[in-house]
């Protein structure tokens, strides 16, 4: 049973006297394909409404004088007689989707419907192209699936930490920036207060130690959170007086200003408790996502985690071991050398965006950040995160010819742009910095800026817009003179 479709209540009179080409006009312009069909199936005439698709599914004609059921796939022909009977049977036919073989490969989804025009021998089958619809159906499923990664991805860090909250032999506490309240605390702080966590909670952080220790870490407290940097304080407990040294680090987390307390009365961590707290690094090392590198001062791989192998498409990590990381990581072994040179100089490379290259050719984006290794040697070792960053749904990438703001960002360019273009970038950005220098010196005044500078003010005005320093019109113009 079909429901009834609404039709115009008097067609005479708003549509007029439609002509065959008008009304042919009109099936073409509101249909991706229109078919005219006769009674025994075959083809009498087709229009498309997309050159596209008239060459995919017709390119040479062959449409005219076939069946219909010829120019579709075998599955999809008892639709297109379901099509048909239901148009003789009740002048028009519910939508069903019809797939065409196409050169290509994969076929071409169509949804039609037919229409009885009010001859016996005469159908007008008409039909909506249906990849852009699963294009983007396509695409919403891979950003969810994108997002249910993330997700998970999140879900098991927030675990990871959880875990090494509890089970750190270290004092632990979570504070509340607005108030001092105790928010969590990990049961090596419990147990050093010696209190329950609902008793914590009810009692801010000051009143867990003495008159004078309260006052004291009241105001460590403040000091932390006016300056944002780290301090510490030694102070007595409130129950037994014993010393502890309190140390309070500020962050936030969903809008919120919270401290990081960590308290210590003892000289030493317990043997027994190193061992479990080395055991658990060793263990992220092995299981966290990013890929985790540990290299000799040449840059030769020590060890490497199973992400990173998974990333360098890799076996096992004996195929990686004594090679050198620029073998996989870096564009021609120009970034690596450049990251080697700031980790020898500086110690440290934050979020340094590279390349890292496959095994067998795949290659991804990545965002590397190291650290230099003191073990006691002559010569440190290093340690490198690489984290893949293709996947990011919100990632904008930026052109390398954008101009750079700063000499620190052109530092950055060199081994990935041109000579030739990375001179041109330095002499914009000199250039810019010399016209802010002559506007800041005459107090704005372009005409006099102009004369400071050995340029017309023409063409000061000119490089103003170029470098988007100053909006002006003629009015602003005729002023300066």
């Amino acid at each position: 049973m079909f429901a009834l479709v609404q039709v115009f209540k008097s067609p005479q009179e708003s549509l007029g006297d439609l002509g065959a080409l008008s009304v042919a006009n009109l099936i073409a312009a509101a249909t991706d394909v229109a078919v005219v069909v006769d009674g025994q199936g075959s083809i009498r005439d087709v229009a498309f409404n997309k050159e596209e698709l008239s060459l995919e599914l017709d390119a040479h004609g062959r449409w005219l004088g076939s069946k219909l059921l010829e120019v579709v796939t075998p599955e999809t022909q008892t639709k297109v007689r379901e099509l048909l009977q239901d148009a003789a049977a009740l002048k028009s036919s519910s939508w069903r989707q019809v797939n065409h073989p196409s050169p290509g490969g994969a076929d071409i989804p169509i949804l039609y419907s037919a229409i009885n025009i009010g001859r016996k021998d005469r159908f007008v089958v008409v039909g909506r192209d249906l990849r852009p619809l699963a294009a983007m159906q396509q695409r919403l499923i891979s950003a969810q699936q994108s997002m249910e990664r993330d997700y998970v991805r999140l879900r098991h860090a927030e675990t990871r930490y959880r875990l090494l909250f509890q089970v750190s032999s270290e004092a632990v506490m979570i504070v509340d920036a607005s108030n001092n309240a105790i928010l969590d605390a990990n049961p090596a702080a419990l147990a050093l207060l010696d209190a329950s966590a609902p008793q914590l909670q009810k009692a801010g952080l000051p009143g867990q130690f003495n008159a004078a220790g309260s006052q004291v870490i009241q105001t460590l407290l403040a000091d932390v959170r006016a300056t944002g940097r780290d301090s510490s304080a030694r102070v007595r407990l409130a129950h037994g007086q014993r010393e502890c040294s309190v140390a309070a680090s500020l962050f936030r987390q969903e809008h919120a200003s919270l401290f990081l307390v960590r308290l210590s009365s003892h000289p030493s961590v317990p043997e027994a408790s190193a061992l479990k707290a080395t055991s658990m690094l060793l263990n992220y090392f092995q299981a966290a996502p990013d890929g985790l590198v540990i290299t000799q001062y040449e840059g030769r791989i020590v060890r490497a985690n199973p992400a990173f192998l998974e990333m360098a498409q890799l076996s096992s990590v004996e195929q990686a071991r004594g090679e050198a990381l620029d073998r996989w990581l870096g564009r021609a072994g120009v970034d690596f050398n450049i990251a080697l040179a700031n980790l020898r100089q500086h110690g440290s490379i934050k979020l340094f965006a590279t390349s890292l290259r496959g095994e067998y050719g795949a290659s991804a984006d990545v965002e590397v950040s190291a650290v230099s290794l003191t073990d006691g040697d002559d010569k440190p070792s290093f340690g490198f995160a690489i984290r893949n960053v293709e996947k990011r749904l919100s990632a904008a990438n930026s052109s390398a010819r954008e101009l750079p703001r700063s000499v620190a960002q052109l530092t950055e360019l060199i081994g990935r742009v041109p000579l030739r273009d990375l001179v041109r970038e330095t002499t914009d950005v000199i250039e810019k910095l010399s016209i802010e220098a002559a506007l800041e010196l005459t107090g704005d005044n372009r005409a006099s800026a102009a004369e400071m500078l050995g340029l017309s003010r023409q063409s000061l005005y000119v490089k103003l817009r170029r470098f988007g320093l100053a909006e002006h019109s003629a009015d602003e113009e005729s002023e300066d003179e």
